[in-house]
């Protein structure tokens, strides 16, 4: 007889993966441990722990709430977060609760800003301020209010744990605007491109994405715009003097990311090319991290 054990783990971790977005939880965690050695020279894996829990919380949050559209764009494991919906909830707001005092004893500096971003994912999911919808279905704040979340818990973590710490050789205020700008731009076009996806699931939640608003067309100039803005940016420090070589090379991912989402969308855009697009950026940053170990060439340029 087959063993079916493998095959059963197999389902769970996938079942795990799709409810927690483990792919954005993956690609912010390494964000946070990239951008705070590109900044500090140093590699906190604490601190993108931290980071990756925080995605994983917000993520499992948001499932609970989009079951509505979760529905219509098919999206694994939207029965199973049906069925536990109270559970999840109550589990992920327990487990919030508690990180916060250990973080509180651990990072004092870090409480305001995982408190800034957790309130952001709140409202976010919920309407919690009086006379104001849900900001996922608000125009142009939904995709804004979730590159912000990465904002904050990419760069604000690093820049407030070593507050006080010398910058890297290299390094200064320029250097972070320019990182911001580079990421902010570039971040935007993946929101957009799960709005692509995503389009029918929205229309029926009335979340007032781009191709909702304005159609798949200009949606696709949208992406391609903020592809261009993020590449404008990293190059315009670069050709300045105010962002090192070791950050400049990252320009290579918006550049492979425009080809890659092309190529999907002329074939018909899934949910698991937007995750394969997702996990291909979690790999770059994993292979920019190994080049820079091995110094290979380029590094200290």
């Amino acid at each position: 007889m087959t063993d079916a054990r493998p095959h059963i783990k197999t389902r769970i971790w996938s079942l795990l993966a799709s409810i927690s977005r483990l792919h954005i939880v993956a690609i912010a965690a390494l964000g946070t441990l990239t951008f705070s050695w590109v900044f500090f020279g140093n590699r906190p894996w604490d601190l993108a722990l931290i980071c990756g829990f925080d995605w994983f919380i917000v993520n499992l949050l948001n499932r609970v709430v989009d079951l509505k559209e979760d529905k219509k764009n098919k999206i694994t494991g939207t029965g199973f977060v049906e069925r536990n919906r109270r559970r999840i909830t109550v589990l992920g707001l327990g487990a919030l609760g508690l990180s916060f005092v250990g973080t509180a004893l651990y990072w004092p500096g870090l409480t305001p800003w995982r408190m800034g971003y957790h309130f952001l994912g709140l409202i976010y999911n919920w309407p919690l301020i009086p006379g104001v919808k849900r900001l996922k279905e608000l125009y142009f704040f939904k995709n804004t209010a979730s590159a912000c979340g990465f904002l904050i818990t990419v760069f604000a973590y690093p820049l407030a744990t070593y507050s006080g710490k010398a910058f890297a050789h290299g390094v200064t205020v320029e250097t972070v605007i320019w990182a911001i700008a580079f990421f902010f731009f570039f971040e935007l076009s993946y929101e957009v491109i799960y709005d692509l996806r995503d389009l029918e699931g929205d229309r029926l939640a009335k979340a007032k994405t781009y191709p909702v608003v304005h159609g798949e067309k200009v949606a696709l100039r949208i992406v391609d715009g903020l592809i261009t803005a993020s590449l404008l940016a990293i190059s315009v420090g670069y050709a300045l003097g105010q962002v090192p070589w070791e950050l400049f090379v990252m320009v290579a991912a918006p550049v492979m990311q425009l080809f890659i989402y092309k190529r999907c969308y002329r074939r018909g855009l899934t949910a698991f090319d937007c995750i394969a697009i997702t996990w291909f950026g979690v790999t770059l940053l994993a292979v920019y991290h190994i080049w820079i170990w091995l110094e290979w060439p380029g590094v200290g340029v």
